[in-house]
């Protein structure tokens, strides 16, 4: 699936930190992932080197963060990326040139 446009806000499910919505040419949402689990720090939170490397180290044999629609390679990019949330999402639409709705 092509995607043009991603909105990111905090989540409405219950133990879900943020959701991604994905969006069209046309901007119509097309689908809407949730990610990163309340009551587990990040990178962006911790800010602690070691723990972004044992993250990586522990999840990229089990998860495909070269797509930009699943909750293994949102948890990457938005949260395990860059000390800021804001400056993880940059770089996150920019890898997968993508346009902030």
């Amino acid at each position: 699936m092509s995607y043009k446009y991603v909105k990111l806000s905090r989540s409405d499910v219950k133990g879900k930190k943020y959701k991604m919505e994905f969006y069209n040419n046309d901007k119509q949402r097309i689908k809407t992932i949730h990610f990163g689990a309340v009551g587990y720090s990040d990178y962006t939170k911790h800010k602690d080197d070691d723990r972004k490397a044992n993250y990586i180290s522990r999840h990229q044999s089990s998860e495909n963060w070269n797509v930009p629609d699943t909750a293994g390679s949102l948890s990457r990019w938005i949260l395990w990326n860059h000390t800021s949330l804001n400056e993880s999402y940059k770089s996150y639409l920019n890898k997968f040139s993508l346009t902030k709705l």
